[in-house]
């Protein structure tokens, strides 16, 4: 019978695992090291609360701190401006545009036209003309116009749009581009709102 000869590792192969698992242990403890050890958590509006890590609590905006936010509910919404805002902001848009008689825009306005342009960027079609423009919408007193009210001067020949702040967009005479002027700047016959 032969002899049977134990399989030993050889030496290199015990010193090539042995190094192995050195390795493996001195890596796992390097790992562990250089993790992050702290996370802040982050609110995405609408989709929820995550923790980042690497992020001190100070690195996050203000605005997306969780404690800015009802369990829940994402960020509010921005504010809708309302049709006369949007018209209001138009007619501020288009001060230092020419007064051309009869022209309604967009690069020359008379009186009724540049009321009439504004309100169509709002989505509002109004009369075209400063009486139509009287004879539409409802009155309102001059304490309670708001941003896009048509207010009618001149028995009804002249028309501009409140802006707020007491002040009138309005396109008045042949040489004088858009411009603003005091509310009372001249006589009020009425103000419309639409």
């Amino acid at each position: 019978m032969a002899k049977h000869r134990l399989n030993k590792e050889s030496r290199g192969a015990k010193s090539a695992r042995g190094a192995l698992i050195a390795g493996s242990i001195t890596l796992g403890t390097l790992g562990i090291a250089a993790a992050p050890a702290f996370a802040a958590p982050v609110t995405v509006p609408g989709v929820g609360t995550f923790d980042i890590p690497g992020v001190t609590p100070d690195q996050i905006p203000n605005e997306l701190k969780p404690e800015n936010f009802l369990p829940g509910l994402a960020a509010a919404p921005a504010p809708v401006k309302t049709a006369g805002e949007v018209a209001a902001d138009a007619a501020i848009s288009k001060i230092g545009s020419p007064y051309v008689y009869g022209a309604a825009g967009p690069d020359a306005f008379d009186c009724s036209g540049l009321v009439y342009w504004a309100h169509k960027q709002a989505g509002q079609t109004i009369p075209r003309d400063s009486y139509g423009q009287l004879g539409g919408g409802t009155s309102v007193s001059a304490a309670d116009a708001q941003p896009g009210d048509v207010v009618i001067y001149s028995g009804g020949g002249h028309a501009g749009i409140y802006v707020g702040g007491g002040e009138v967009v309005h396109s008045s005479t042949e040489g004088v581009p858009v411009a603003r002027m005091a509310l009372n700047g001249m006589s009020i016959v009425d103000i419309r709102r639409y």
